[in-house]
This record gives C-alpha cells, structure tokens and sequence, in this order.
C-alpha cells in the first residue's frame, strides 16, 4: 500500500511578513519598468496634440502614422535589415559557439573575448567606429552609390548580434551530452549527419532564443542604425527620433506603440517556438 504524502504546511503570517520586502521590491521594480510603457500606450489614443492633457479617445494618430509613406518606408527598411541579420547572425554565432565549445587551438582565450567585445562595449562607440570603416576604410566600387546604405547598416548589425547568438547556444551545448555523438558515429553517421541530426536539434532551443535575440536587437537598434545610416535609408526607429525632435506628440507615441507591440508579438512567438523546440530536444533525448 502506497504511503500517503504528507501535506504541505501552508505559510504561516510569520513567512509572509519575512516575504513583503521581496514582494515590494519586485513591485516597484516592476512598476519603474512597465508604468513608462503603459503610458506612453495610453496617451497615443489621446485625442490632444498635447500629451499633458487628456481630452478623449481616439485613433487618429494611428491613421496618421500607418499612412505616412516614409515611416512605412522606415519600418520595411527596419524589417528588411532585421531578416537578413537574424539569419546570417544565427549561422556565424552557432559555427562560433560549436568552435569555441568543441575545439581547443592557439589563441582560443583571444577569441573569445573578441566575441565578448561587441557585447561589453559601448554602442556609442560601435558606432562611430562602423562609421569609419564603412566611410574611410571599406572600399565601395563605383556604382553602389554612397556606402552608408541598407547593406552597411545590415553588414553592422550582424557584427554585433552574432555574439549573442553565439554565446546563447554555447550555453545550449555546456548541456549536451556527447556519448550520443560518438553513438551516433558508431552506427555509421558521418561527421556532417551526426551535426545535423545530433548537434543541431539538441542546439534548436538555442538557435530560436537567439534568433529572436538577434531580430529584436536589430529591430529596435538606434545608436548604431544612427551612425551608418545615409541619407536615403532610414529605419523605424531612426524616424522616430526625427518625428521627436520636433515635439513629443501622440503620433510619435502611436509609432513608438507600434513598435512596442511588434516586439512584444514577436517575443511570444519566439518563446513559444523555444518552448516547443525544448519539448522536442527532451522527447527525442
């Protein structure tokens, strides 16, 4: 007869008092993060041209900003450039966590803390030095036009999104197991079958969080963007910035909510895609 598991005690008025500290704290934290956010929200269905006063609901600003031709022009150009970065950041940052994980060779130290460089660094500093190179230093050849373009902004992206993405799926692989590879090996899997149906699907929880990493890191950049963006290409939040030098108005808040929740959306796609890539890696383990 199976024994019967005894109860959880339920805390007493003594462990909730010993709690409220963390539990404001948290709150407030919480609070300091999110109230700037829910308001900005809020006030860009404010019907004033004034953000101090609230006069009424509406969606105007939203009209107005869903047809302006060059903030539609921008969010494409940031979408464009956030695709092509998310893609190209995923493959270099997993060949790099699999060479920093698996191999030892001469100057391995130096390597990685060059890959930690575009992480710790400052983004200001990133992006004067983009700016320099790309101006001064890459050569262009005729026919490409003034070298600060979509390609530049895409080429400075991906320098400093891979090593999130390389340093998210090296966490990844710090779990993996490698008797399944040398089994694998033993049962006649080549070198590349066993990356491929071994390696890669243990790394695929890692490869989607830093996926997401990488599309919201470019998706949201402005520093950087700022730097190596030329005169004719403009990103989202580039054209924010513009439309705020002027005056903080609920149409710059509809675009920055736009933002907001593009993100967001695109978060919980990536989280739920991590999660049901996690699911698989532990059935198939």
């Amino acid at each position: 007869m199976a024994e019967a598991k005894p109860k959880a005690d339920k805390p007493g008025p003594l462990e909730y008092w010993r709690q409220w500290p963390l539990r404001v704290i948290v709150g407030g934290t919480l609070a300091f993060l999110y109230l700037p956010l829910i308001t900005l929200m809020a006030f860009s269905f404010n019907d004033s041209r004034r953000n101090i006063v609230w006069k009424g609901f509406t969606l105007d600003y939203y009209e107005k900003a869903l047809t302006n031709v060059a903030m539609m022009e921008a969010f494409r150009n940031s979408l464009t450039i956030a695709f092509f970065c998310t893609v190209f950041s995923v493959v270099l940052g997993a060949l790099a966590a699999v060479m920093l994980w698996r191999f030892k060779f001469p100057g391995k130290t130096a390597a990685e803390g060059a890959m930690a460089l575009p992480i710790v660094v400052p983004e200001i500093c990133m992006g004067v030095a983009m700016l320099v190179f790309f101006a001064r230093v890459m050569p262009w050849p005729q026919g490409l036009g003034y070298p600060l373009n979509l390609g530049a902004i895409t080429i400075a992206h991906i320098s400093f999104s891979f090593p999130f993405v390389a340093t998210v799926v090296r966490a990844r692989l710090a779990s993996f197991n490698r008797e399944l590879e040398e089994a694998a090996k033993d049962l006649g899997a080549t070198e590349w079958r066993t990356f491929w149906d071994v390696l890669v699907p243990h790394m695929q929880p890692g490869l989607v969080a830093g996926a997401l990493l990488a599309f919201t890191l470019s998706l949201d950049d402005f520093v950087i963007t700022y730097f190596t963006s030329g005169p004719d290409t403009v990103t989202f939040p580039v054209q924010v910035y513009s439309m705020l030098r002027f005056s903080v108005t609920p149409e710059v808040n509809a675009a920055s909510t736009i933002l907001i929740v593009v993100t967001i959306i695109l978060t919980a796609v990536g989280l739920q895609l991590q999660t049901r890539a996690e699911e698989k890696a532990k059935a198939q383990s």
